[in-house]
């Protein structure tokens, strides 16, 4: 569907966590664009009216729910998202979407989802519009304390389990329990999606490879103009070495079945996880 321009307004913003160690955490609520539709695991890119030539681009942020209003959720990372946080009441800002692909959804299926960090936002709306959520599981990964994120959002819609990730071990627990569930679910032909930092990604990926689960992952990419211009974002497909033609034939953009790099934030955010190749 075609991105729309629209000037919204700052209803509230919320801080969800400041401590210095985690950095702040916040849940800003924008009033309502005028979007036909959107699709989980979509994005839009945000820029307030305030900012000046010393930040030039956009921000790219998940849209975690819209219903009155437009829900977004973002942490502090650095000098953007640390003027978001400066947000008040009646500010106006700039959005550009939806932007990008969403999750697939399939109403019997037994969808796992995956989610590690900041990758939980999408996946607050994806369960509040799934027509069949008690296909839905979680399973969370987190290393600041389990407030900072919108973990209550799924407390009795589906069944949801976190891991706080306070060392090593804690780690392995969870990706080791991860990979127990990519299994079971490949199994029965069900469907895995993921989101969160890349290293996390990359284990998922392995395990969807290793036990030929049908998965998606939706990339953290750094965006810049979140319309394919500036090739900042761009991913390799993943090739097959003996046929050299990609390994997914379902919803693959016409560039990686000819083996060339796509921009996430056109092509994705959300690829088939045997399309992509995220060793770089």
């Amino acid at each position: 569907m075609p991105a729309n321009i629209n000037t919204l307004t700052v209803v509230d913003l919320v801080p969800f966590g400041l401590e210095r160690e985690h950095g702040g955490f916040y849940a800003l609520r924008l009033s309502r664009p005028n979007w036909a539709d959107w699709t989980p695991g979509q994005f839009v890119m945000i820029r307030p009216e305030t900012w000046g030539p010393e930040l030039p681009w956009a921000r790219p942020l998940s849209i975690c729910m819209l219903s009155a209003d437009l829900i977004l959720f973002f942490q502090i990372v650095g000098r953007g998202s640390k003027r978001l946080a400066e947000l008040r009441h009646g500010d106006k800002v700039q959005v550009v979407g939806p932007l990008g692909t969403g999750f697939q959804v399939e109403k019997d299926t037994p969808t796992l989802l995956l989610a590690g960090g900041m990758g939980i936002v999408p996946f607050v709306g994806y369960v509040q519009r799934h027509p069949g959520p008690n296909a839905l599981s979680l399973l969370f990964g987190h290393r600041a304390p389990l407030e900072y994120y919108p973990f209550e959002h799924f407390d009795d819609k589906v069944e949801a389990r976190h891991f706080h990730e306070a060392g090593p071990e804690d780690l392995t627990l969870f990706l080791n329990t991860v990979d127990e569930r990519v299994a079971s679910y490949a199994a029965r032909n069900g469907l895995v999606l993921a989101c969160g930092p890349l290293p996390f990604l990359r284990a998922v990926q392995g395990m969807c490879l290793k036990h030929k689960a049908r998965a998606q992952l939706s990339l953290e990419s750094r965006m810049a103009c979140g319309a394919g211009a500036c090739l900042g974002c761009v991913v390799k497909p993943l090739l097959d070495e003996a046929s050299g033609r990609n390994r997914s034939a379902q919803d693959i953009p016409e560039q990686m079945h000819k083996g060339l790099p796509v921009p996430t934030c056109t092509c994705g955010p959300v690829f088939w996880a045997d399309s992509i190749d995220l060793k770089d």
